[in-house]
C-alpha cells in the first residue's frame, strides 16, 4: 500500500520504519527542513518506563490549581479562554481521581515496556548510534518525608513489573559517583534498573536514514499538511501546500498539531500542548552524571549523552508559544551547579523549548478513526521518546491487518 505519514517527529518517523519494513511504500510528510526538528529534537533524554505514572490525579489536580497563582511551580498555567484550552482542562480533571489515575498508568506502563523492547530490538538489528546509555536511571529525593512518598509512588509500578531498588544514599552515589559531591543533600532515591537514556534528535534522524537507504522511504520537508482529501470512508489523499499526495491509508502523528488537523476533518483528538525546556551542555569526560537521573523535588531531569549533558524541566501550559528566555533556565543551571560543580559551563548551553502532546488522560491514542484508511498515532506527551518504537510497530501491526503484540486495551481511538 502506499502509506503516508504525517509528522517527522520520533513518534512519525518510528512508524515509517515500521511500516516500510511490511513492505508499504511510504512517505513522510515533514513541515520542517529534517526530521525531529519540533518536540523530538530536545527532550530529557529519557527511555523510562519508570516515569509511566499518569499526570492525571488527586496529586495532580492539587499542583494544577496551586500553579494558577504560584509561578514558581515545575507545573505552569497561564490561564486563557481558550476553548479548546478549556475543552482539555475539563476532561483532564476528569481524569484525576485515583481510579482513573490507576487505570491510564497501567496502560502507560504497558506500552513502555513494549517500547523499551522494540527499540533496543531496533538498535540491535541495525547498530544506530545514539548516545545511549543502558544504565538504569535514579529518581533522588532530598528529604526523608518526599523519599518515603516516592518510594511509595514507584512501588504501585514495581507491582505490575518495573524491577526498582530503594537505595539510601551511600548506595546512590556507588551507583553514581557523580553525585558524591551532593550526597548529604540527598536522602536517597529509588533507582530503575530498566530504564534508559538517548538522544532523540539522533535517533530520529539516525532512523529515517536507515528508512531511507533501507527500505526506500521518501521524505517530504518543507511541505505543510493542510488537510485531507475524502471520498466516502475514505481519504483518497492528503492536501499540503506543495499539492495532493495520494495515498492508501494515513497515519497522524503530528505531535501538538495533531488536534487542529483532526477538527479540520470533525475527529475529536484532544491533544493539547505543554511546554518544555531544556539546555544541553558540553562536560568533561571524568564530570558530571555517568546516567540519567531526575531530581524530584525541583522536578528536573537529566541524561548524560555522550559528552552533552541534558537537563530539562517545566510543565507550561502556554499554547502553542515556543518562545524561551534566559529567566526560565535559572532554576535549572542553578540544579546543575549545585548537583555537578565545576561540570558545566552554562555559557555554553543550546537553550530549546518545545512542545509535548499531551492527552487528558496521559495515554497517547493508536488506530482508526472515522475513516476506513486513516489510523492515529499520537497524543504521547512527554514519554514520545519512550514510547515511539512500540507505537511504531503497534501502528504497523494495524495498519496491515495483523494481531499486535502488545494488549490495545485502553490504546485505541474510539470514535
Amino acid at each position: 500500500m502506499r502509506v503516508v505519514v504525517l509528522g517527522g517527529g520520533v513518534v512519525g518517523t518510528a512508524a515509517a520504519w515500521y511500516l516500510a519494513k511490511d513492505g508499504h511504500e511510504v512517505t513522510l510528510i515533514e513541515r520542517h527542513a529534517d526530521v525531529a526538528c519540533g518536540t523530538s529534537q530536545s527532550n530529557a533524554g529519557l527511555v523510562s518506563p519508570g516515569d509511566s505514572t499518569a499526570w492525571a490525579s488527586p496529586a495532580a489536580l492539587v499542583t494544577f490549581i496551586k500553579s494558577l497563582y504560584k509561578p514558581d511551580m515545575g507545573i505552569k498555567v497561564r490561564f486563557n479562554l481558550d476553548p479548546n484550552f478549556l475543552a482539555w482542562t475539563w476532561r483532564f480533571l476528569l481524569q484525576c481521581t485515583q481510579a482513573r489515575a490507576n487505570a491510564n498508568t497501567e496502560v502507560k506502563l504497558r506500552l513502555a515496556f513494549y517500547a523499551r523492547e522494540c527499540i533496543n530490538v531496533l538498535q540491535d538489528e541495525t547498530g544506530l548510534a545514539y548516545d545511549d546509555k543502558r544504565k538504569g536511571i535514579l529518581y533522588f529525593y532530598r528529604s526523608q518525608q518526599s523519599l518515603e512518598a516516592g518510594a511509595k509512588h514507584m512501588g504501585y509500578i514495581a507491582e505490575r513489573g518495573l524491577k526498582i531498588e530503594i537505595v539510601d544514599r551511600e548506595r546512590l552515589v556507588a551507583l553514581e559517583p557523580g553525585l558524591a559531591a551532593v550526597k548529604h543533600q540527598i536522602a536517597g532515591g529509588v533507582y530503575s534498573p530498566m530504564d534508559q537514556t538517548g538522544d532523540s534528535c539522533l535517533f530520529t534522524r539516525g532512523l529515517a536514514e536507515l528508512a531511507r537507504e533501507r527500505h526506500g522511504v521518501q521524505f517530504r520537508f518543507n511541505t505543510t499538511v493542510t488537510g485531507l482529501d475524502v471520498e466516502g470512508d475514505r481519504v483518497k489523499a492528503v492536501l499540503t501546500d506543495q499539492g495532493p499526495v495520494a495515498c492508501d491509508a494515513v497515519v497522524v502523528s503530528l505531535g501538538p498539531e495533531s488536534s487542529l488537523l483532526a477538527r479540520k476533518i470533525g475527529i475529536d483528538v484532544p491533544v493539547y500542548p505543554v511546554k518544555g525546556y531544556t539546555a544541553t551542555i558540553p562536560v568533561d569526560d571524568d564530570k558530571g552524571p555517568t546516567m540519567g537521573g531526575v531530581d524530584e523535588d525541583r522536578l528536573i531531569a537529566y541524561s548524560r549523552l555522550g559528552n552533552r549533558l541534558r537537563i530539562a524541566s517545566t510543565a507550561e501550559f502556554a499554547g502553542y508559544d515556543r518562545s524561551h528566555k534566559p529567566a526560565d533556565f535559572t532554576t535549572m543551571f542553578k540544579t546543575a551547579h549545585d548537583l555537578f560543580p565545576g561540570a558545566i559551563d552554562e555559557s555554553k548551553a543550546v537553550l530549546w523549548a518545545g512542545l509535548r502532546p499531551m492527552m487528558p488522560g496521559s495515554v497517547p491514542v493508536h488506530g482508526r478513526a472515522r475513516y476506513a484508511n486513516l489510523y492515529l498515532d499520537t497524543g504521547h506527551g512527554h514519554v514520545g521518546w519512550t514510547m515511539a518504537c512500540g507505537s511504531g510497530k503497534l501502528t504497523a501491526d494495524l495498519v496491515a491487518g495483523r494481531r499486535p503484540e502488545i494488549d490495545t486495551t485502553g490504546l485505541l481511538y474510539r470514535n
